[in-house]
């Protein structure tokens, strides 16, 4: 017996083999993992910590799925959705708690109804809060750093104990933190401080509106690299006459050369060799040497983990 099939034991009717997680992703590309639960209770984690600590088997945790690239081979673990149960928004006065799996945009406007300001910038984020919270995402001048003060982590490896904790605790940095890939956020609370329904719904329509101008649409996982100090990813791949350079079914887009299209039915290993494709080209041509936004899960050449994550 391997232990692959212990851990499925140890799961029981929690669990499910070989379901497809490329399509969870918003790449909607990519395999299967070998063993496959929806989380909608805390028991649900307990007894995914138990199966991965006793098994040792890997383990990936899916938010959204928007910053997530898996392997046509799939994932050779544990998959772990984050589901409904885990979509509660509390509100006291400027205080707001959200479940790990609480769509981003949907939070921007929840609280911007109710006069809050903070979190308009999350309205082009296509993640959830557990996402934000383990990669601190961002956009239009704002993060979550900016207005997190407490989380609840469970740790899937057994390694530490599971807790609620300051926002301090996680080094935020660009795109960073320090949650780890067998960490699961169970929820993050923001604090936030009073403003106007009008105002903030103002903002958002603008993002909104912007993202529409200046970003495609389709099979893509957002910014596909992070920006180096002082510059930005995608000026550097447009200045390397990147825009439009394809590998079998993946494409840079013609809108924003930091994001790139899959096409439908395509494949993740295309995506990946055009990732490294587009590296090597800006290396060449600027110097310099992009690092990965993407979470890459299943990929020969990956170092192993004992766990992953998206937003």
């Amino acid at each position: 017996m391997t232990a692959l099939d212990d851990a499925a034991k140890l799961l029981g009717d929690r669990a499910q083999t070989n379901v497809n997680i490329g399509r969870l992703t918003t790449y909607r590309v990519g395999g299967a993992a070998a063993l496959y639960m929806e989380a909608t209770t805390e028991d649900d984690l307990a007894a995914a910590a138990k199966a991965v600590s006793e098994t040792g088997i890997p383990v990936l945790v899916i938010g959204r799925g928007s910053n997530l690239l898996v392997a046509d081979a799939g994932f050779p673990g544990l998959a772990v959705l984050m589901g409904d149960g885990f979509t509660a928004i509390d509100v006291d006065g400027t205080s707001v708690r959200a479940g790990a799996a609480v769509q981003l945009p949907v939070l921007a406007r929840r609280t911007a109804a109710l006069g809050l300001t903070g979190l308009e910038w999350a309205v082009g984020v296509p993640g959830s809060v557990g996402g934000a919270v383990r990669m601190n995402a961002g956009g239009h001048g704002a993060d979550t750093a900016a207005t997190l003060r407490r989380f609840r982590f469970v740790d899937l490896s057994g390694a530490e104990p599971d807790g609620e904790f300051p926002a301090a605790r996680l080094e935020f940095a660009y795109r960073h933190s320090t949650v780890a890939p067998h960490h699961v956020v169970v929820w993050g609370e923001f604090e936030l401080a009073p403003g106007d329904p009008a105002t903030s719904q103002a903002t958002i329509t603008e993002i909104v509106r912007w993202r529409r101008d200046h970003q495609p649409g389709g099979q893509n996982a957002g910014s596909v690299f992070t920006n180096p100090p002082d510059d930005s990813a995608g000026r550097l791949i447009e200045a390397a006459g990147l825009k439009g350079l394809r590998v079998g079914s993946a494409g840079v887009s013609t809108k924003h050369a930091n994001f790139i299209q899959a096409d439908e039915g395509g494949s993740a290993d295309d995506v990946r060799a055009l990732m490294t494709e587009v590296r090597t080209r800006v290396a060449a041509h600027a110097g310099i040497h992009l690092a990965s936004e993407v979470r890459l899960v299943g990929f020969a050449d990956e170092p192993s983990t004992s766990g992953g994550g998206s937003r």
